[in-house]
């Protein structure tokens, strides 16, 4: 009888974003889904709020993993995974340990700066599989000089997945529709990400609410607010807004792809937006996302504007107009691409074969 695949998931955890941890355990699910005997695991940041309600088993960590060396590489050795998957986690050394253990390694990248870490050659010696979870048209290609350097050293290139979300579930969709009391294509959605950013003295979360309430007051479209599991204050009732503290990745993916139009920040659910033909109004809420918007409304993608309430209110109403909203439609039918998960599933799959046969 062949042994269960083990899995370990290895995300960037912090007080703060949440965006590496929910990606890891969409993938998670998907294996599950697949392969329900796999152990399937996570190191975690115990600071994270999400930490103790990850529904896998979860090993805590002082910090973020990646700075937590030995403690993972200890975990490596106990558990002697199939494969480990670094989500822009991972130190050198965590990375070469995995794989002298025997476990197919993979790195995943979300921008120019970790992908080209990711192509250092002593981390593309040891890591199997490179996930770019952003669009070419985002990040653009790697170099010459970097495909020559990895033709000689005999590794794969980067793999450009785009953004990694489970699939929208149009029966979950009614369900939520019929709860929230909103109807299809008729609703906006607003979400800052985790909940736990600030600009300024201001929590992210709470500009984004008061821009969905001024909306409601000029047009009547009802709104749903998702405040993510790091918001750190009581909710409040807002009149014309559903105010929802987090939803899964799932229930969260299956009212976007519904909603007449979206105002996000510009973490992976604009991309999310954008693969589902979502017109949207994307604002950065830190430092790694306004080079992500600006390449999207370079391509006709989305608005975006400053984060303040003034300026998003304006935006909101013209993302609402009927040809707008057109606008954008045409054009990311033309760009959009929301085959992540089915990429990252298809390496998944080899790897797990490949240690199989190794094993």
């Amino acid at each position: 009888m062949a042994k269960a695949h083990v899995i370990l998931f290895v995300p960037v955890s912090s007080e703060e974003g949440i965006g590496e941890y929910m990606r890891s355990k969409i993938v998670a699910d998907e294996i599950a889904a697949r392969w329900p005997d796999a152990q399937i695991e996570f190191v975690l940041n115990s600071r994270a709020p999400y930490a103790n309600s990850c529904p896998y088993v979860t090993h805590l960590v002082d910090d973020t993993p990646t700075k937590r060396v030995k403690e993972v590489n200890l975990l490596v050795d106990g558990l002697k995974p199939d494969l480990v998957i670094f989500d822009a986690a991972g130190r050198k050394a965590q990375l070469k340990h995995a794989h002298k253990s025997g476990a197919k390694v993979v790195f995943v990248s979300q921008h120019r700066r970790k992908r080209a870490r990711g192509m250092k050659i002593e981390r593309a010696l040891v890591t199997d599989s490179h996930w770019v979870v952003q669009p070419e048209f985002v990040i653009g290609d790697i170099t010459r000089f970097d495909k020559f350097k990895l033709n000689l050293i005999k590794r794969p290139f980067p793999i450009f997945t785009g953004s990694i979300f489970a699939k929208p579930d149009p029966v979950r969709l009614q369900v939520l529709q019929q709860n929230y009391g909103i109807t299809s294509g008729q609703y906006l959605l607003y979400s800052s990400g985790s909940g736990g950013h600030r600009i300024g003295d201001h929590l992210a979360a709470d500009i984004f609410a008061e821009t969905a309430s001024n909306l409601f007051k000029l047009t009547g479209i009802s709104s749903l607010m998702v405040f993510g599991p790091n918001y750190p204050k009581e909710l409040a009732d807002m009149e014309g807004i559903i105010v929802i503290p987090e939803l899964t990745s799932l229930d969260f993916i299956s009212l976007l792809s519904d909603a007449q139009a979206a105002v996000l920040s510009g973490g992976d659910t604009l991309l999310q937006a954008i693969a589902l033909n979502v017109p949207t109004l994307a604002v950065a809420v830190s430092k790694d996302q306004p080079s992500r918007i600006e390449r999207c409304t370079q391509h006709q993608l989305a608005l975006s504007c400053d984060t303040n309430v003034v300026d998003m209110t304006r935006t909101v109403q013209l993302l609402v107009t009927p040809l707008n909203r057109q606008k954008l439609i045409s054009t990311m039918q033309l760009k959009s691409d929301a085959e992540g998960l089915d990429i990252c599933m298809a390496e998944v799959t080899r790897l797990l074969g490949e240690a199989h046969q190794n094993g």
